[in-house]
């Protein structure tokens, strides 16, 4: 009999915690690569809160139980989450671990997943435990599997192969040069744990997660850059085993902790951000030695070669001839009224689809009007879908995966006619997204010392917006890809120190938010490229604008752009107009005249 209810599914894992003498366990949204995104079979925190969003934390004790979240769902978690089950912990305040150490008693015995958990998480949870004179313990399986009767089963999609063409580079030339690596570091071996790492170092694709393109795997690189790949055997196919040939060893998926036990005496590098705690725990179980070290193909993976460059121009002009017939679609329709959010983004996806490329969404489509567009990770359900009225905005920001790249995009319309105040802090976002997208800056340079040129116009005003202004993005892989950032968070964690390099892609998103009224947000994506200046002195980069879709004319206040920012909107849309244009016939071309319009 299926557990209906959240109540009697947190009542379930009670009893089920009883059962191993725990005391209590902790239930994040996480797989066995560290994803952001993850499989069915893994939403266990959803199954068990209700709770829909893509980062978050539950700790349940016989009593209390809370769950965590940052600023991005406090909304959001209180509208799926039972209060009368969980506190709500925002984690800016206190952390699951610091919330252990406060609420564990002597004696409790914490259970946790060691397979979805950092080793960095179980010493920090272990300490906080021990202060309360509890531990921390490690379950061989997870005792949610125990009682979700209709749990997912993983994936069984095919694996495919990647064409060198699309990759610019074959996989034995990524292995060697990865390999160089290890044996300059003296290493042995490298654990490559990051799902979208796999598939860019074996140029393989998948379809175990929603909108990327990755199949469940692990990898082990030797230093000789011979390799074993580490996936469940039904998901193989003959071309792709022709396609790994003889330098890599294909295992089962779950023969990846028997193996790391084999590596006694050798050095092997672990990725602390991106494995879990169960790959250390295999290594030193059988007596080799870890070095931490980030994944080496993280680097190389961000900066894209000169086909993948030129694959991601293609798939974005693409994309934006997509999304500008959408746009000129929300011109007409919306205002008509009939419409709400999940409608709209049906009807967006559907002009992607009609181009025949689209393989999957990058991610799933925030589609938001009115006070949901004040929230910036907003994603729209049967519940909570609303109409799109007159009088409000329209924000949709959303992507493609193309065999050629990958896209992110966000736009706002105006249903009818805008208030002053949200024309003045569109043209104020606008003011931010133009000061990024023009910046030179020297070799060196992080996202960190990027971030304010996208929020001084609003910081002028005395306002802000509490997420970052730019992700990394993959080639036919993940829609959020490090290690670049550009955001005001700081330190190695954050992610933000990492020096912009030649070839990375990212976004440029700044934004503004009002509360319980509308969200305004404009992204394109932009790739670092050196920049040529006459009598430079050293190594400077500038972005080169990838993403061609028309901004909103009736949000932009002439009066608060310089005659440099008319400029850059003015040779904005000529862009737009020329690389979409050819793509465009009819109405929808009329329309693109219309709109980019010299302001």
């Amino acid at each position: 009999m299926l557990m209906q209810t959240h109540e009697a599914r947190l009542a379930a894992l009670r009893e089920e915690l009883k059962r191993r003498d725990l005391t209590g366990f902790v239930v994040p949204i996480c797989d066995e690569h560290m994803s952001e995104y993850v499989g069915d079979y893994a939403q266990r925190l959803e199954w068990l809160t209700g709770f829909g969003g893509s980062a978050g934390t539950a700790v349940v004790m016989q009593q209390p139980a809370a769950i965590f979240t940052d600023g991005r769902y406090t909304v959001q978690v209180r509208d799926q989450v039972d209060g009368k089950l969980y506190d709500y912990v925002g984690v800016a305040d206190t952390k699951p671990h610091e919330w252990i150490a406060k609420n564990a008693e002597e004696g409790d015995r914490i259970g946790y997943d060691a397979w979805l958990h950092t080793a960095d998480w179980v010493k920090q949870a272990g300490a906080a435990a021990k202060k309360a004179g509890a531990e921390m313990v490690a379950m061989d399986d997870n005792p949610i599997d125990a009682i979700w009767p209709d749990q997912p089963p993983r994936s069984d999609a095919k694996l495919a192969v990647h064409d060198d063409a699309l990759a610019g580079e074959s996989s034995d030339s990524k292995r060697q040069k990865m390999a160089e690596e290890l044996r300059k570091g003296n290493v042995d071996a490298a654990v490559i744990a990051a799902l979208d790492s796999v598939a860019w170092v074996f140029n393989i694709r998948g379809g175990d997660v929603s909108n990327t393109p990755v199949p469940l795997s692990f990898a082990l690189l030797h230093g000789d850059g011979t390799a074993e790949l580490f996936v469940a055997p039904e998901k193989m196919t003959p071309d792709v085993q022709t396609h790994l040939g003889n330098q890599v060893s294909v295992r089962r998926y779950d023969e990846l902790a028997e193996q790391l036990g084999k590596l006694g005496g050798k050095k092997v590098a672990v990725d602390p951000e991106r494995s879990v705690s169960a790959i250390s725990q295999a290594l030193e179980k059988g007596g080799a030695e870890i070095v931490a070290m980030r994944d080496p193909s993280i680097l190389p993976k961000a900066m894209k070669n000169a086909v993948e460059q030129q694959g991601t121009r293609d798939a974005h002009i693409r994309d934006g001839a997509a999304l500008t017939r959408f746009l000129r679609w929300c011109s007409e329709e919306l205002v008509k009224g009939g419409q709400d959010e999940l409608s709209a983004a049906a009807k967006l996806r559907s002009f992607r689809e009609e181009t025949g490329a689209l393989k999957d969404l990058s991610f799933r489509t925030i589609s938001a009007t009115g006070p949901h567009g004040a929230l910036p990770h907003y994603s729209v359900d049967e519940d909570s879908n609303i109409p799109i009225e007159e009088g409000h905005l329209y924000l949709v920001d959303s992507g493609g995966q193309y065999l050629d790249g990958t896209t992110d995009v966000t736009r706002v319309i105006a249903v009818g006619e805008p208030t002053e105040e949200m024309r003045r802090r569109y043209t104020q976002v606008l003011k931010g997204h133009i000061a990024l997208a023009v910046a030179r800056f020297p070799e060196g340079t992080s996202g960190a010392q990027l971030d304010a040129l996208a929020r001084a116009p609003l910081w002028a005003d005395g306002v802000d917006y509490a997420h970052g202004t730019g992700h990394g993005v993959g080639s036919y892989l993940a829609v959020h890809e490090g290690p670049q950032r550009i955001s005001k968070a700081s330190g190695p964690q954050a992610g933000t120190d990492e020096p912009l390099k030649a070839g990375m892609i990212l976004s440029n998103e700044p934004g503004y938010y009002k509360p319980g009224e509308f969200g305004i947000r404009i992204e394109n994506l932009v790739l670092v490229q050196k920049a040529e200046i006459d009598g430079g002195e050293g190594t400077y980069f500038e972005f080169e604008n990838l993403t061609w879709a028309p901004l909103e004319p009736k949000l932009i206040d002439l009066a608060l752009l310089t005659p440099q920012e008319q400029q850059w909107v003015n040779r904005y849309h000529r862009d737009v107009q020329a690389k979409i244009g050819p793509l465009l016939e009819g109405g929808d071309l009329a329309w693109l005249g219309k709109v980019c319009a010299p302001l």
